[in-house]
């Protein structure tokens, strides 16, 4: 199978998950959604992975975002080590983990690399957005946990950029300064930004943040 690229359609499948059965297009919906990976249940860093998700569960929801996470464990080990999880990280999972023993969704969404373990996921992410295309693609190594917060900030990037026509600058957090994208002329950038914008150079304008 080829590699999953940014703008193709996330592959679709039906999964046992902590909640039950769920088709993964179906359960998307209109709205957006992260799916990342772990390499494997009762295990210290993945522990306090998903900690730090189900505490900023709200706040993917503010944005539109359901949240799933995958490893290729039974579903008996998630549902223990979920209370776990509560236990330690003093928190409540409460978003699905599919159990990917066969190793299914892992292989489809390429999340084994052989360098790293023939049998384990490595850390990745996929934001899919309501088109149901891949807008992100991250891959951490086993023993790097990720920012969760960085991941919200990529978020806001991303639904800023599908609704009005700019792009984010290094560094950017939310209400920040944001920059027009090249394609649009500076006519068109008059009518879309009613705030006005700054000419540092013909290829880089800045705006104060839509919305």
């Amino acid at each position: 199978m080829a590699t999953l690229r940014l703008g193709d359609v996330a592959p679709d499948f039906s999964a046992l998950t902590t909640v039950g059965e769920i088709n993964f297009h179906e359960w998307i919906g209109e709205g957006w959604a992260i799916l990342f990976s772990h390499p494997a249940d009762y295990t210290p860093v993945c522990t306090t992975e998903l900690g730090a998700a189900a505490k900023l569960k709200a706040e993917f929801e503010k944005r539109g975002v359901k949240m799933m996470a995958i490893s290729v464990d039974p579903i008996e080990d998630h549902l223990q080590w979920i209370n776990d999880i509560n236990e330690t990280q003093n928190t409540v999972v409460s978003f699905p983990l599919i159990a990917d023993s066969e190793r299914k969704v892992s292989e489809m969404y390429d999340m084994i690399h052989p360098n790293a373990s023939l049998t384990h996921t490595v850390r990745s992410v996929f934001i899919i957005g309501p088109d149901k295309k891949v807008k992100l693609i991250i891959t951490y190594p086993a023993s790097t946990g990720r920012n969760f917060n960085e991941l919200l900030r990529v978020i806001d990037s991303l639904q800023l950029t599908a609704k009005y026509s700019v792009a984010t600058p290094a560094n950017w957090s939310y209400g920040e300064d944001c920059i027009i994208v090249p394609a649009l002329s500076n006519e068109e950038a008059d009518r879309k930004f009613p705030k006005g914008y700054t000419i540092i150079k013909p290829y880089l304008r800045v705006t104060p943040q839509p919305e």
